[in-house]
């Protein structure tokens, strides 16, 4: 098989080399010419992954039609706020029976639309029809030294969702086939939110009742939009919700988390953002959420919270007194 991977960062990186160790032809692409010649030259990604040795079989390219060239699976694993610019450059040179999976994780600000959205509106409903989403609790670096990881892979078409399976899973990675596209990616998209918050509270040194409460709550939060954008409650109680969720908002590697300790312990959003020193998708993903919770009328008090720090400088403890004034009601209520 022919694989293109559109992102040479840790994530795209890791899926590169899954799919390379499996017998696989594999091109990353990056748009950073100079990475993709690193990468050619070295045998492995300098920027990221850097222990990762990669196989003779992976290569890379700046040039999108050079990577796409006789794919017969493409896979999208640029950061979220570059998936429309990327998918428009793609399509002239996207073969048209190419499996497409998208593995970016996000919510567009402008639109509102998840990442399967966004590649639909740009590459056309007939080529996007059974577009895969491949997310869950799945750090790269992990992922890449091959640690057991479990994902789920999510579409309309359950031959599409069976043919994604059947080309990830392996002996380190088990992969579980889905039909809600749309809880699969907000559970991937909303749970980098509450790991903002996780990891302000915890810089904060609120203690691990209120982290416990904070996911617990975070959750109903997340459920609640995702209901309302159509998806199905148990999805999120499945890998891609409540599983990506424990990962990111208590893992080490979790960027998200990390900048959020940065926040919690004194730092701007800037200053937590030049630590992070990587793409922190719940900075962007908190604007659009609290976007959509505003349109549809649905209560999302975290990350409302999350929101007033980043964007209104209003101090994380002013937030959380903020938070825990709310007026008292029933654990589940509608």
């Amino acid at each position: 098989m022919t694989i293109a991977v559109l992102g040479a960062g840790s994530w795209g990186t890791a899926l590169g080399l899954v799919l390379a160790r499996s017998g696989n032809d594999v091109t990353l692409w990056s748009h950073d010419v100079e990475l993709a010649r690193a990468i050619r030259e070295d045998g492995r990604n300098p920027r990221y992954l850097v222990d990762a040795e990669l196989p003779d079989t992976v290569a890379a390219t700046a040039e999108l039609g050079e990577a796409l060239a006789d794919a017969g699976v493409v896979v999208s694993a640029v950061p979220s706020h570059a998936v429309r610019e990327v998918a428009a450059a793609a399509r002239p040179h996207l073969p048209d029976d190419a499996l497409l999976i998208s593995g970016s994780k996000g919510i567009e600000i402008a639109t509102g639309s998840r990442m399967s959205e966004v590649l639909e509106s740009e590459l056309g409903a007939d080529r996007a029809r059974d577009l895969v989403v491949l997310s869950g609790p799945s750090f790269a670096l992990e992922l890449a030294r091959g640690l057991p990881t479990a994902v789920a892979a999510a579409s309309r078409s359950s031959d599409a969702a069976g043919a994604c399976q059947a080309l990830f899973q392996n002996e380190h990675l088990r992969v579980y086939t889905h039909r809600d596209v749309v809880g699969t990616e907000l559970g991937g998209s909303l749970k980098n939110v509450m790991a903002l918050a996780a990891g302000i509270s915890d810089g904060l040194g609120l203690g691990s009742n209120a982290r416990a409460a904070l996911l617990t709550r975070g959750l109903a939060e997340m459920v609640r939009l995702a209901l309302e954008l159509g998806a199905e409650e148990h999805t999120l109680s499945g890998l891609a919700g409540v599983g990506d969720l424990i990962l990111t908002c208590t893992g080490d590697l979790s960027r998200n988390r990390r900048a959020g300790l940065a926040i919690g312990r004194g730092a701007s959003l800037d200053e937590a953002l030049e630590e992070v020193q990587m793409v922190v998708e719940g900075v962007p993903t908190t604007r659009a959420a609290r976007d959509l919770a505003l349109t549809h009328g649905v209560e999302m008090p975290i990350v409302g919270a999350v929101y007033s720090i980043l964007f209104e400088e209003v101090g994380p403890r002013q937030a959380l007194a903020d938070l825990m004034a709310r007026e008292p009601k029933p654990e589940r209520w509608s």
